[in-house]
């Protein structure tokens, strides 16, 4: 074992032990995850005090070069016996599951995310926002709840933001106050320290998904419909340029990586993303993801810096994971520049919304480029755009299915292939919903031929039900 790696295990122990002299002891506890580390409970008053007492004398006994080799559930029960030979030794009457209880808090600190490391087990979870030390919520099927977990001050959630940005070779504190960063699992995660966060330390965490979803799995969601579903496979298959448009959580990156399930195997693709969140099947995948400016000042790529760099890497398709800024210049010139196929999502409220969030994007880059120009080139780059969203009923769905027409004047042509209507809600408070379909002949009707997808392309329509 490297020196490095025995000196990391010892600055964390000893930052864990600086922070268990300070600790407020809240009265919540937390709650049970569904999968692996096992929950820590709400303590009494009278097993919080002892655990104050012996989680630094626990500390003190762990050797680090176990606590490296060991995985979470081996080290569990190494620290299981230390807490009840410390126990014994200071006169602490403990049953098994207070024990294991004060282990599993020591494990989740030391290999975990402490008391949130539960949270991240649970594969129900979707996002984790700790808003300070005692106010965290969870994202649940769609609804946003508070949770009982807290961390044990403002020094704790300090240290355990701190870890997550060191993990990547990034540093957060009052100098460097907001970071965005990459757990080792995917999970996207941004932080922001004081004094821009007047409550203590923001964490916010978009998991990352450990099963890749399918088309299957998003029509038995509810989130289209299998007519719906056909339509957008067959729009992957005949390599149409897609844009995906929607709010913030509302699924775009989980459709986006499904359409990636129909791109052939023998094509070359580069995905280019701020944080890796992309899951794709094929062989030949170059991956790409930004580097923030160091300290100093230097060293920043951005998304624009790499999709130019990707057009010179002999791509059939450009995947990239969010459109921000001035790179949606880029992405329109790899779109029109025979790299069918090419894949991306922008935040806007509708398909009209996206067009013109696009324009803005590509004005962003003082190009100078008048607003014709601009919406010409959307036009020849896009072929269809398609709108996601999340509703009050907790349910993410695909509202619009949008094929970018052409341009009349200065105005650009879109034709809702598909438009969700609302009919109501059930007994549960479940949304029923139906699509408006539109019979006009869309404008990439001639790939649908070459294709020989035409006759598949018409049979999907005629099984909509309106």
């Amino acid at each position: 074992m490297s020196s490095s790696k025995q000196n990391e295990i010892v600055d964390r122990l000893r930052r864990m032990q600086t922070v268990q002299d300070e600790f407020s002891v809240p009265d919540a506890g937390t709650t049970a995850p569904q999968d692996k580390a096992p929950a820590v409970e709400a303590e009494s008053p009278t097993l919080s005090n002892q655990s104050l007492i012996l989680r630094p004398l626990c500390l003190n006994r762990l050797d680090p070069t176990i606590v490296l080799s060991l995985s979470a559930e081996e080290l569990l029960e190494q620290v299981e016996q230390v807490v009840d030979q410390v126990a014994t030794e200071q006169r602490i009457q403990l049953n098994l599951r207070e024990q294991r209880r004060i282990a599993t808090e020591l494990v989740h600190d030391m290999k975990g995310l402490g008391p949130i490391q539960p949270l991240l087990d649970d594969d129900s979870i979707a996002d984790i926002m700790v808003n300070g030390p005692n106010s965290i919520f969870v994202e649940r099927s769609g609804k946003t709840l508070p949770s009982n977990i807290r961390f044990r001050d403002a020094r704790h959630l300090a240290s355990v933001c701190q870890r997550i940005a060191s993990d990547v070779g990034r540093r957060v504190d009052e100098s460097s106050p907001m970071v965005d960063a990459r757990l080792k699992d995917g999970s996207r995660v941004n932080i922001v320290f004081p004094p821009l966060a007047l409550d203590g330390p923001y964490l916010s965490i978009r998991k990352f998904s450990r099963h890749k979803i399918s088309f299957q799995q998003l029509v038995s969601n509810g989130s289209c419909t299998p007519a719906v579903a056909k339509i957008l496979e067959i729009a992957a298959r005949i390599r149409l340029n897609v844009v995906i448009s929607g709010g913030t959580g509302s699924g775009k990156t989980t459709l986006l990586n499904a359409l990636s399930h129909f791109i052939d195997f023998g094509e070359r693709v580069i995905t280019v993303e701020d944080a890796a969140e992309l899951q794709l099947q094929q062989p030949h995948v170059v991956r790409m993801e930004t580097r923030p400016m160091s300290l100093e000042g230097k060293g920043e790529v951005t998304q624009r810096d790499l999709v130019r760099n990707a057009l010179r890497m002999r791509p059939d398709r450009i995947i990239i994971g969010e459109v921000r800024g001035p790179e949606a210049f880029d992405m329109l010139q790899a779109m029109n520049t025979g790299h069918d196929g090419s894949m991306s999502t922008v935040h806007a409220n509708t398909t009209r919304d996206g067009v013109t969030r696009i324009e803005s994007m590509v004005q962003m880059g003082n190009f100078g480029l008048p607003i014709s120009a601009i919406r010409s080139q959307i036009v020849g780059a896009v072929d269809m755009i398609i709108q996601v969203g999340r509703h009050r009923d907790g349910s993410r769905r695909i509202t619009q299915v949008t094929d970018v027409s052409g341009v009349e004047g200065d105005v650009v042509v879109l034709n809702d292939i598909f438009r969700m209507q609302f009919d109501g809600e059930d007994a549960e408070g479940k949304l029923l919903t139906s699509y408006e379909v539109s019979r006009i002949r869309p404008s990439f009707y001639e790939k649908l031929i070459y294709n020989q997808m035409d006759g598949v392309w018409n049979a999907a329509f005629e099984s909509v039900s309106l």
